[in-house]
């Protein structure tokens, strides 16, 4: 028996998606935890490429069982159309490989439209980027105990209740505060109650599941979404999404005891980017920024929004590092820096000529950071095709020794391309 749990060390989009369908081989039992459909994981599978924003990346292997943990906030015409789309593509997905937990709350057509609405009405230079997908005001109806769960589709009678009261309270915000249209709760109701007898079938206690795989010696692993510094406690307050995106998240997200997790992954992409509004230190508005959007193809899974791009951030790293307790790590997207002469690495930030090794919590001084590099050189050799770390040239095991030591956390994995042959097994984190 081993659970690992695999969280994204930046801002997101480090290419956990493709890493967690490579470690599904090792275990049997894949579970997502918090997040909702603001995430995108993307997998290149024989050349086929899917994008997952709430099923979890393992779903690909016909053996494994797949869980939807309480701390996912659900969509549930996203959740419909990910089955719908993998049956067109002669992938479909039963009850008896993936589960959804009754305690995750639901996305309402009224949270989109607040999502929408409340992040228009900002001033610029104070809106947050949201994708609109009603994550962040589903979120708060959970805080606030006005939440409908998953649990509340398979009565009826309670569920129109909820509906109705929140209904009220939201047309109030809409049509008084946001100037926006009022939703009418018959026609969300009729919509919902489809919803529930196409769910049913898959709900089930997500907790106990995971506990009996673990009783039976299964290897579980848990997949996070975006990454440490849009953490709502420990990221980059207020740029941040509306969950925790730690490694502790997995406990509360999926109903498992801390004493349980074997081991944390931290997923790190050999560079920094960044979608949407928020601080960025090390950001590259030039040449080498604009080799690194393209050449990495960077757009965001979920908005398809252009990707911000910049050098490897060595505090947001370590800070990850900490914060998670990470037993290890995997670079992903190395390829993307050959044809470069030369790499920089953040190692420290300099605010108003203090240095700090931390990310500050104060929102001005993040926003006034002046990072502070350690140059390497470069390569230009294609790193694609390479399946060995003897392969690879000494510049770019120059530029791992750098972030290992940094880190003081070893490389597990690197990835040189987005399709599963492209990577490169260091040690299996399983083990």
């Amino acid at each position: 028996m081993s659970t690992l749990v695999v969280v994204g060390t930046q801002w997101g989009d480090e290419g956990k998606g493709k890493i967690v369908d490579i470690l599904t081989e090792h275990a049997d039992v894949i579970v997502r935890f918090q997040g909702g459909n603001n995430a995108g994981h993307t997998l290149v599978v024989d050349g086929e490429k899917f994008i997952f924003h709430l099923i979890p990346s393992g779903i690909l292997n016909d053996d494994k069982l797949c869980l939807i943990g309480n701390g996912i906030v659900i969509d549930p015409s996203v959740f419909i159309q990910e089955l719908e789309g993998l049956a067109s593509r002669g992938r479909p997905v039963t009850a008896d490989r993936l589960r959804l937990s009754p305690n995750a709350h639901l996305i309402m057509p009224y949270h989109k439209a607040l999502d929408h609405a409340g992040e228009a009405a900002k001033d610029e230079g104070k809106k947050l980027g949201t994708t609109g997908r009603g994550i962040g005001p589903c979120y708060d109806d959970k805080i606030v105990r006005n939440g409908i769960k998953v649990a509340d589709l398979l009565d009826p009678a309670l569920f129109r209740e909820k509906l109705e009261d929140n209904v009220k309270e939201k047309n109030f915000y809409l049509t008084k505060l946001l100037n926006a249209d009022p939703l009418d709760p018959e026609t969300i109701y009729g919509e919902f109650q489809d919803y529930a007898e196409r769910l049913a079938p898959f709900i089930d206690n997500v907790s106990v599941l995971i506990d009996d795989a673990l009783h039976k010696g299964k290897n579980v692993l848990f997949e996070g979404a975006q990454g440490t510094q849009l953490d709502i406690d420990h990221g980059t307050y207020p740029f941040v999404t509306s969950s925790n995106t730690v490694a502790g998240a997995a406990c509360c997200g999926a109903g498992i005891g801390p004493s349980k997790i074997d081991g944390v992954l931290g997923i790190c992409k050999a560079y920094t980017t960044r979608v949407g509004a928020g601080p960025f230190p090390t950001e590259l508005e030039d040449a080498v920024g604009d080799h690194l959007q393209e050449k990495g193809a960077e757009f965001g899974s979920t908005t398809g929004r252009r990707r911000r791009c910049g050098w490897l951030d060595g505090v947001v790293l370590r800070d990850a590092v900490r914060i998670n307790g990470l037993d290890g790590l995997v670079i992903t997207k190395l390829d993307v820096l050959s044809g470069l002469g030369q790499l920089n690495i953040c190692t420290e930030y300099d605010i108003s000529g203090t240095r700090h090794t931390c990310m500050p919590a104060n929102i001005r001084e993040v926003e006034s950071i002046k990072p502070i590099y350690r140059t390497l050189s470069g390569w230009q050799k294609d790193l694609s095709q390479m399946r060995s770390f003897d392969d690879l040239p000494e510049e770019a095991k120059d530029y791992f020794k750098t972030i290992e030591d940094m880190a003081e956390t070893p490389i597990m994995l690197i990835s040189v391309g987005p399709g599963r042959e492209q990577t490169i097994f260091l040690k299996n984190p399983f083990e």
